[in-house]
């Protein structure tokens, strides 16, 4: 294809994944009372060969050809429509990681810590350990790991996915309803911001565990934590010049933004390089960020863009790996069960027991159970590092897939209902997520 063909299709697969995500959201708040991140989610998967593919195959190969590229010589190569569309997709993940560090508020945690660690940790160690147990169990299934990964590896990379909670949507439904700021919204996202940074740190780990090489993976780990040390208490100060850069000019310039866009790539560039992902150093960097002011006008900035234009390509980059029609046998539709189930009960259960531990009512500790429970975004993300880094296989990935979409759409109409009625004290103002 002519660089021309290739801008012309990527315009037609942009207008398409838009108009989808549209209407399906536009759908789904109405009638389902669903968030964006879910309908989003669905139509990805619609787009992809589970429902689009049926209904029309023909239309659907052509417009998002996933079958690589045969040259003369006989190799393989991945079609450069869908590797323009990758390409896309992951500048959308970067900006969207680097915006959800810029909104991590360390002030919650330092509040709540004790209780806001009880939560996290059953929210990361029973989900962890369960995952990794139904790895070794499900390990040897050609149909599920790729040949070549070990079983720690499996079982590290399936334990970690199973922990990760849906961070900004649990953050967007207590800012909606106006409980973000109450001593249970505040455990919450305390929880939920804690669990996040842990289970993208075990991602790290996992990733550098993968190298098959032990001196890469040793400088995978050793340059991951030095960037993250070296972010925290050099790149903290150093970046403060953005805030004074800031007041001076009245506001955030465009030659501040584009500086700041300059570092963030660098960043992203540096992790992807030394065997981590982009999506982590993006994560480290934002939450090195100056607060205030500067922080607020750089959200204003990048937020509609990322989240409106951007995200909704990954969404539908992930609908296209995932193929239902691969759980075709009674044996894997047990496996997807069990695997919602160990979901279910590792991460809402476990949460809401330690938060009824940390004191909560059990209307407080069920519904922070099933925030902790969504995966939403951050779950697609890790599995879509899973399944382009030979970890897992398409079936596995669909099966994640299944279980992702099932406990995000738990979490709003239980929210819903358990929250119905209740008023709840404000406490004192804090910085509530907005992405």
């Amino acid at each position: 294809m002519s660089n021309f063909e290739l801008v012309l299709k990527l315009l037609l697969q942009l207008t398409v994944i838009l108009a989808t995500c549209r209407i399906v959201t536009i759908l789904g708040k109405r009638f389902l009372g669903q968030t964006d991140v879910v309908c989003e989610m669905i139509a990805g998967v619609m787009l992809g060969p589970s429902l689009f593919g049926v209904i029309a195959p023909e239309l659907q190969q052509w417009l998002f050809p996933n079958a690589p590229l045969i040259l003369a010589t006989g190799e393989k190569i991945p079609n450069p429509s869908m590797s323009i569309l990758f390409a896309v997709s992951q500048i959308g993940l970067v900006l969207y990681m680097f915006l959800i560090g810029v909104e991590f508020n360390t002030d919650l945690i330092k509040q709540r810590i004790k209780s806001a660690g009880l939560v996290s940790g059953a929210g990361i160690l029973v989900p962890f350990g369960l995952g990794a147990i139904a790895a070794f169990f499900l390990y040897g299934q050609p149909e599920l790991f790729k040949e070549g990964v070990t079983p720690w590896a499996a079982a590290l990379y399936l334990g970690a996915s199973m922990s990760i909670t849906a961070f900004p949507m649990l953050a967007r439904m207590l800012y909606e309803r106006g409980i973000a700021k109450t001593r249970f919204g505040t455990l919450a996202l305390a929880a939920g911001s804690i669990d996040d940074a842990t289970a993208w740190c075990l991602l790290a780990i996992v990733l550098a565990s993968l190298q098959a090489n032990a001196s890469i993976a040793a400088f995978a780990i050793g340059g991951g934590l030095a960037y993250v040390l070296l972010t925290i208490f050099i790149g903290r100060p150093t970046l403060k010049i953005f805030t004074r850069m800031t007041r001076r000019d009245g506001g955030l310039t465009i030659q501040t933004l584009i500086l700041v866009l300059i570092v963030l790539m660098f960043c992203a560039w540096l992790t992807d390089a030394i065997k981590l992902y982009a999506v982590f150093g993006a994560f480290i960097l934002g939450t090195a960020m100056p607060r205030g002011e500067f922080a607020e006008q750089l959200r204003d900035r990048l937020e509609y863009l990322t989240t409106a234009f951007l995200l909704p390509i990954f969404f539908v980059f992930s609908g296209l790996n995932t193929q239902i029609g691969l759980v075709n046998t009674p044996y894997l539709w047990l496996i997807t069960s069990l695997i919602v189930a160990i979901a279910i009960f590792g991460k809402g259960i476990a949460c809401m027991l330690a938060a009824k531990l940390a004191g909560e009512t059990w209307r407080e500790s069920a519904t922070i159970g099933a925030l902790m429970n969504a995966r939403g975004l951050m779950e697609l993300i890790i599995l879509n590092i899973g399944l382009e880094q030979g970890i897992i296989t398409p079936t596995l990935f669909t099966i994640m897939v299944i279980m992702a979409i099932i406990t995000t759409l738990m979490a709003s109409p239980l929210v819903n209902m358990l929250l119905q009625g209740t008023v709840y004290e404000q406490s004192s103002p804090q910085q509530v997520p907005n992405v």
